[in-house]
Protein backbone atom coordinates (compact mmCIF):
# COMPACT_ATOMS: atom_id res chain seq x y z
CA UNK A 1 0.00 0.00 0.00
CA UNK A 2 1.38 3.46 -1.06
CA UNK A 3 2.70 5.24 2.06
CA UNK A 4 -0.30 7.78 1.25
CA UNK A 5 -2.96 6.52 2.59
CA UNK A 6 -0.85 5.57 6.17
CA UNK A 7 -2.24 8.42 7.64
CA UNK A 8 -5.89 7.31 7.03
CA UNK A 9 -5.56 3.50 7.43
CA UNK A 10 -3.54 4.12 10.61
CA UNK A 11 -6.66 6.29 12.06
CA UNK A 12 -8.99 3.50 10.65
CA UNK A 13 -7.34 0.70 12.73
CA UNK A 14 -6.47 3.04 15.75
CA UNK A 15 -10.51 3.76 15.69
CA UNK A 16 -11.91 0.32 15.06
CA UNK A 17 -9.56 -0.86 18.29
CA UNK A 18 -11.30 1.34 20.35
CA UNK A 19 -14.52 0.97 19.60
CA UNK A 20 -14.03 -2.79 19.24
CA UNK A 21 -11.13 -3.78 21.76
CA UNK A 22 -9.59 -6.91 21.40
CA UNK A 23 -8.96 -9.61 24.04
CA UNK A 24 -6.82 -9.05 26.72
CA UNK A 25 -2.65 -10.02 25.95
CA UNK A 26 -0.36 -8.76 23.29
CA UNK A 27 -0.38 -11.99 20.77
CA UNK A 28 -4.23 -10.92 20.71
CA UNK A 29 -3.81 -7.23 20.83
CA UNK A 30 -1.38 -7.94 17.76
CA UNK A 31 -3.83 -10.17 15.63
CA UNK A 32 -6.81 -8.22 15.92
CA UNK A 33 -4.63 -4.52 14.75
CA UNK A 34 -3.68 -6.80 12.10
CA UNK A 35 -7.06 -8.28 11.31
CA UNK A 36 -7.87 -3.98 11.61
CA UNK A 37 -5.39 -2.78 10.09
CA UNK A 38 -5.76 -5.53 6.65
CA UNK A 39 -9.38 -4.16 6.47
CA UNK A 40 -8.64 -0.41 6.37
CA UNK A 41 -5.99 -1.19 3.56
CA UNK A 42 -8.19 -2.52 1.75
CA UNK A 43 -10.69 0.03 2.46
CA UNK A 44 -8.82 2.67 2.32
CA UNK A 45 -7.55 0.97 -1.51
CA UNK A 46 -10.90 1.01 -2.64
CA UNK A 47 -11.83 4.66 -1.58
CA UNK A 48 -8.45 6.39 -2.92
CA UNK A 49 -8.22 3.96 -6.00
CA UNK A 50 -6.10 6.34 -8.01
CA UNK A 51 -3.33 8.57 -7.51
CA UNK A 52 -5.75 12.07 -7.58
CA UNK A 53 -7.71 10.42 -4.85
CA UNK A 54 -4.77 10.03 -2.39
CA UNK A 55 -3.95 13.73 -3.16
CA UNK A 56 -7.21 14.94 -2.92
CA UNK A 57 -7.59 13.44 0.78
CA UNK A 58 -4.66 14.98 1.47
CA UNK A 59 -5.53 18.66 0.45
CA UNK A 60 -9.08 17.99 1.56
CA UNK A 61 -8.88 15.50 4.82
CA UNK A 62 -10.70 12.82 5.44
CA UNK A 63 -13.51 13.95 7.95
CA UNK A 64 -13.36 12.98 11.71
CA UNK A 65 -15.38 10.08 13.94
CA UNK A 66 -18.72 12.15 15.30
CA UNK A 67 -20.80 9.74 13.48
CA UNK A 68 -18.78 6.76 13.71
CA UNK A 69 -19.04 7.86 17.68
CA UNK A 70 -22.81 8.37 18.01
CA UNK A 71 -23.32 5.43 15.84
CA UNK A 72 -21.03 2.80 17.54
CA UNK A 73 -22.68 4.14 21.18
CA UNK A 74 -19.08 5.77 22.06
CA UNK A 75 -20.60 8.95 22.49
CA UNK A 76 -18.61 12.92 22.40
CA UNK A 77 -15.27 12.24 21.27
CA UNK A 78 -12.48 13.29 23.54
CA UNK A 79 -11.11 16.46 22.92
CA UNK A 80 -7.44 17.51 23.32
CA UNK A 81 -3.89 17.38 21.32
CA UNK A 82 -3.41 13.65 22.03
CA UNK A 83 -6.73 12.68 19.90
CA UNK A 84 -5.83 14.80 16.68
CA UNK A 85 -5.25 11.25 15.48
CA UNK A 86 -9.20 11.09 14.82
CA UNK A 87 -9.40 13.64 12.21
CA UNK A 88 -7.41 11.22 10.04
CA UNK A 89 -10.18 9.13 10.57
CA UNK A 90 -12.77 8.24 6.99
CA UNK A 91 -15.87 7.73 8.23
CA UNK A 92 -16.69 5.30 4.93
CA UNK A 93 -12.96 3.87 5.69
CA UNK A 94 -14.11 2.44 9.20
CA UNK A 95 -17.31 1.47 7.91
CA UNK A 96 -16.03 -0.80 4.98
CA UNK A 97 -13.58 -1.96 7.23
CA UNK A 98 -16.18 -3.37 9.91
CA UNK A 99 -18.11 -4.88 6.39
CA UNK A 100 -15.21 -6.66 5.63
CA UNK A 101 -14.59 -7.52 9.16
CA UNK A 102 -17.47 -9.16 9.74
CA UNK A 103 -17.87 -10.78 6.27
CA UNK A 104 -14.98 -13.07 5.28
CA UNK A 105 -17.09 -13.82 1.41
CA UNK A 106 -17.21 -9.80 1.28
CA UNK A 107 -13.55 -9.43 2.46
CA UNK A 108 -12.35 -11.74 -0.24
CA UNK A 109 -14.59 -10.21 -3.16
CA UNK A 110 -12.96 -6.74 -2.07
CA UNK A 111 -9.23 -7.97 -2.11
CA UNK A 112 -10.13 -8.88 -5.70
CA UNK A 113 -10.89 -5.89 -6.49
CA UNK A 114 -7.93 -4.14 -5.36
CA UNK A 115 -5.67 -5.04 -8.47
CA UNK A 116 -8.21 -2.51 -10.66
CA UNK A 117 -7.23 0.42 -8.47
CA UNK A 118 -3.51 2.00 -9.16
CA UNK A 119 -2.60 0.38 -6.01
CA UNK A 120 -2.67 -3.17 -7.39
CA UNK A 121 -2.77 -6.65 -6.58
CA UNK A 122 0.27 -7.00 -4.54
CA UNK A 123 -0.59 -4.20 -2.22
CA UNK A 124 -2.67 -5.31 0.33
CA UNK A 125 -1.11 -9.56 0.30
CA UNK A 126 -3.27 -11.89 0.80
CA UNK A 127 -5.28 -10.58 3.67
CA UNK A 128 -5.74 -14.40 4.80
CA UNK A 129 -6.96 -12.81 8.17
CA UNK A 130 -10.34 -11.34 6.41
CA UNK A 131 -10.49 -13.80 4.05
CA UNK A 132 -10.03 -17.14 5.67
CA UNK A 133 -9.63 -15.96 9.52
CA UNK A 134 -9.16 -18.65 11.97
CA UNK A 135 -10.19 -19.59 15.02
CA UNK A 136 -7.38 -18.13 16.87
CA UNK A 137 -8.15 -14.41 14.92
CA UNK A 138 -11.43 -14.74 15.96
CA UNK A 139 -10.95 -15.24 19.52
CA UNK A 140 -8.43 -12.36 19.81
CA UNK A 141 -10.94 -10.28 18.28
CA UNK A 142 -14.50 -11.36 19.00
CA UNK A 143 -16.15 -7.57 19.50
CA UNK A 144 -14.34 -6.49 16.36
CA UNK A 145 -15.44 -9.32 14.31
CA UNK A 146 -19.27 -9.68 15.68
CA UNK A 147 -21.47 -8.14 12.77
CA UNK A 148 -24.13 -7.95 15.23
CA UNK A 149 -21.84 -5.20 17.22
CA UNK A 150 -20.09 -4.05 14.28
CA UNK A 151 -22.92 -4.01 12.00
CA UNK A 152 -24.44 -0.32 12.62
CA UNK A 153 -20.97 0.78 11.90
CA UNK A 154 -20.57 -1.33 8.60
CA UNK A 155 -24.19 -0.61 7.38
CA UNK A 156 -23.33 3.21 7.22
CA UNK A 157 -22.18 2.39 4.25
CA UNK A 158 -22.00 -1.07 3.18
CA UNK A 159 -24.64 -0.57 0.15
CA UNK A 160 -21.57 1.96 -1.42
CA UNK A 161 -19.55 -0.77 -1.12
CA UNK A 162 -21.52 -3.55 -2.34
CA UNK A 163 -22.32 -1.14 -5.53
CA UNK A 164 -18.27 -0.81 -5.65
CA UNK A 165 -17.66 -4.42 -5.48
CA UNK A 166 -20.33 -5.51 -8.08
CA UNK A 167 -19.07 -2.63 -10.64
CA UNK A 168 -15.40 -3.51 -10.34
CA UNK A 169 -15.60 -7.50 -9.22
CA UNK A 170 -12.79 -9.44 -11.76
CA UNK A 171 -16.17 -11.48 -12.67
CA UNK A 172 -17.94 -8.68 -13.21
CA UNK A 173 -15.60 -7.47 -16.00
CA UNK A 174 -15.09 -10.75 -17.56
CA UNK A 175 -18.63 -11.25 -18.37
CA UNK A 176 -19.08 -7.44 -19.37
Amino acid sequence: MPSDLSPVIAAATRWLLSAFPPEAGALDRALAEAQAGQAATIAAALRYPTELDAELLHLLGPGDTARLDAVSGAGEAPGGPEHVWRTWVDETVVSWAACLLADAELAAMATACVSSTHHGAGSVGTARRLTVPSRRDHRAAPLLRHPDLVGPVAELHRGTLCRLLAATSPSASASA
